[in-house]
C-alpha cells in the first residue's frame, strides 16, 4: 500500500511540474526511449504488498535480483526493476546514495540503442548492457550531472536491458562483456 501511495505521489508531483519539463522523482535516465504498453509490460512488480508478502520477506525472501554469471562464480545484485516509460525516465535521480551491493535493472520489451544520460543524478554509476539472452553487450562508467550538457553514454550496440550499480561494482565483482544475467523475483 506504501508503493501505491507513493507512486500517486510521485504522479501528482510529477503532474504539478515547475514548468522547467524536469521530471519530479529520483534517477538516470534513458534518452529517446521507445514505448511500453501496460499489455507488453512484464510483470515484475507488484503495486501492492500484503501480509503475505511480509511474511516471505522475515522467511528470508526477497524482492527482485540479478544473477550475474562470471567466470568466477555467480553475482546477486538485489535490485529495483524499472520496467515503465515513466519509472525508466525517473531511473536514479537525485538519489544521494545506492547501497554497495544493489542497483536498478531497465527492462524493455523491444531491442533498445537509445544512450543513458545522468541528468540529475547525483552518484557515479556504472551500467551493463545486456541483449535478449541477457549476455551482457557493454558496460560503461557515468558520471554525475546536474546541469546541461550532460554527456550521452551509448553502449554502440542493441540491448533489453541495462542494469546500473554503483561505479566500479561490476570491476569488483568481476563482471566483463560476455557475462550473462537473469532477473530472478
Amino acid at each position: 500500500m506504501q508503493r501505491v501511495a507513493l507512486f500517486a505521489l510521485v504522479c501528482a508531483l510529477a503532474a504539478c511540474g515547475g514548468g522547467d519539463d524536469e521530471p519530479a522523482g529520483p534517477t538516470t535516465t534513458v534518452s529517446g526511449t521507445g514505448t511500453t504498453t501496460a499489455e507488453e509490460a512484464p510483470a515484475t512488480t507488484d503495486e501492492t504488498t500484503t501480509e503475505e508478502d511480509d511474511d516471505e520477506e522475515e522467511d528470508g525472501e526477497s524482492g527482485p535480483a540479478v544473477v550475474i554469471e562470471t567466470a568466477d562464480g555467480e553475482v546477486e545484485v538485489p535490485v529495483e526493476v524499472a520496467d515503465s516509460p515513466e519509472e525508466r525516465e525517473v531511473g536514479l535521480m537525485n538519489r544521494e546514495s545506492l547501497p554497495a551491493d544493489a542497483g536498478m535493472i531497465f527492462l524493455f520489451d523491444e531491442d533498445a540503442a537509445s544512450a543513458f544520460w545522468m541528468k540529475n543524478t547525483l552518484i557515479p554509476l556504472s551500467i551493463a548492457f545486456a541483449d535478449a539472452e541477457g549476455t551482457i553487450v557493454s558496460i560503461l562508467d557515468m558520471e554525475p550531472c546536474e546541469a546541461d550538457p550532460c554527456e550521452l553514454y551509448d553502449p554502440g550496440a542493441t540491448y533489453r536491458s541495462a542494469l546500473e550499480v554503483n561505479q566500479g561494482a561490476f570491476d569488483d565483482w568481476g563482471v566483463q562483456v560476455g557475462d550473462r544475467l537473469t532477473l530472478t523475483q
